[in-house]
């Protein structure tokens, strides 16, 4: 009986593209082993995570009034802006491609935090920036199995559904979850609203973030703050 290419023993699998091609070729030339192939795939790769995509906002209108370079500065703020916020609550980036950022979470709960301190921090810095650089990010959140290759990229259904709210559905300074995304947060700390909507053929519930019950909202300014006289 064949097996799929396995590391050494005591060794951990390598969560890197070449294993997966590697395995996804074995995977093709020998169809009847693809029960133990698929089974070495999810063991290396498919992990239970929170996905969160940013989407930078206003791409074609940016770049046809200011230019391409213009508007890789602005994503490039952006990143100043959500990397820490990602990494602050434990997240890890996988990828950066245009002018999104995907990142996965142990749960939602960090994942909508991520991006919460995201907008805020977005906020701040869109105080001191003229009109023509103000940087607006709409996201997407999902969760569930997802295969996860380490700093390259994601695939699953969540995946997916996390991308289409986030770049096609959310507004500028929205985020809006998957039905999963919703039901792992908290119980009784976040107020949503559900929407249903139909994209690609498909019918997808939504939940939009709208404030959060123990943590100031999004559009306070932080504790002890002033208003400039």
């Amino acid at each position: 009986m064949h097996h799929p290419s396995a590391p050494p023993p005591g060794a951990h699998a390598p969560h890197d593209k070449d294993y997966l091609r590697r395995l996804l070729a074995e995977r093709n030339q020998a169809p009847a082993n693809a029960a133990g192939i698929d089974a070495a795939i999810e063991e290396a790769f498919v992990r239970n995570v929170a996905i969160l995509v940013l989407d930078m906002c206003g791409f074609s209108r940016i770049t046809q009034s200011h230019g391409i370079i213009h508007f890789l500065a602005m994503i490039h703020q952006m990143e100043q802006a959500a990397r820490p916020a990602i990494r602050g609550n434990g997240g890890e980036i996988i990828k950066q491609e245009a002018d999104n950022l995907f990142a996965v979470f142990n749960s939602p709960g960090q994942a909508l935090e991520a991006a919460l301190d995201t907008l805020r921090a977005l906020q701040a810095m869109n105080t001191v920036l003229p009109p023509e650089r103000v940087l607006n990010v709409s996201a997407g959140i999902g969760f569930g199995p997802t295969l996860v290759i380490a700093q390259q990229d994601l695939f699953g259904p969540e995946m997916n559904c996390a991308c289409k709210l986030g770049e096609d559905i959310a507004g500028a300074n929205e985020i809006l979850l998957t039905e999963a995304a919703h039901a792992g947060l908290p119980p009784g700390r976040y107020i949503c609203d559900s929407s249903s909507y139909q994209i690609s053929g498909m019918d997808l519930l939504a939940h939009r973030f709208g404030h959060c019950l123990f943590e100031r909202p999004l559009n306070s300014p932080p504790p002890g703050a002033t208003s400039a006289g």
